[in-house]
């Protein structure tokens, strides 16, 4: 998205903090503008210590797995999974160029998925398969980046309160909690997400490369009948 008054004001609160930001807009579909955005930011800050991919669309309106047509599809591929691929590929070899990789104290690429990178929805199908398809797009970068000390991680969120969650207009998710389905009975925050992303970019969670953290309050916990 284009700079805004409420960019403005996460800037400026960023700058209150005593950080040093900048905003950079990006369609991360848009595959040629994905480098001059990376090299912009390296000419900024000197260097690239880890890459969060985060831009991901949902599937609206919901649509049955029967009637879901190519249009929607395949944006939801572009954005969600080409998009995060090639930048994570250009993320990467621009690090190895540089050298960063030898120098830093910890290089990661962070990929947020889903929980529907596992669980199924059939009214959401390009979001579960771009999902799925990003759970192995960590797996081969982390394979082929251990020897180069980069690290590659999978974060799947839970049932998280935003306006992308929201916009779906049902109220699943409120039921599934109250029913005790999600064992942490709340829905997930963006800090929950944000503290989780920065233990692993700091490189607290050490020994660690290629699977999935589960941000989901234990959803994932199948429970016994």
């Amino acid at each position: 998205r284009e700079p805004s008054a409420e960019t403005d004001a996460v800037l400026a609160d960023l700058t209150d903090l005593g950080a040093t930001a900048h905003y950079y807009a990006l369609d991360i579909a848009d595959l040629d503008r994905q480098q001059p955005v990376l090299d912009q930011i390296a000419q900024d800050f000197g260097r690239l210590d880890t890459l969060v991919n985060n831009a991901g669309i949902a599937d609206r309106p919901l649509t049955d797995v029967l009637e879901l047509g190519a249009e929607a599809f395949d944006r939801g591929v572009n954005v969600n999974l080409r998009g995060t691929f090639f930048l994570t590929q250009k993320f990467v070899n621009l690090v190895l160029a540089k050298g960063w990789n030898k120098t830093n104290p910890y290089t990661s690429v962070i990929i947020i998925s889903s929980i529907a990178a596992e669980m199924v929805s059939t009214e959401r199908a390009s979001y579960n398969i771009t999902k799925a398809g990003l759970a192995m797009v960590t797996k081969l970068f982390a394979q082929r980046l251990a020897g180069d000390r980069i690290y590659v991680h999978e974060i799947r969120p839970g049932f998280m309160q935003t306006a992308m969650t929201a916009s779906a207009g049902n109220t699943i998710v409120d039921d599934w909690i109250n029913e005790g389905r999600v064992p942490d009975a709340r829905w997930g925050q963006a800090e929950d997400i944000g503290n989780a992303v920065s233990t692993l970019a700091s490189g607290r969670l050490t020994y660690m490369t290629g699977q999935p953290l589960w941000i989901a309050g234990g959803l994932n916990i199948p429970p016994a009948p």
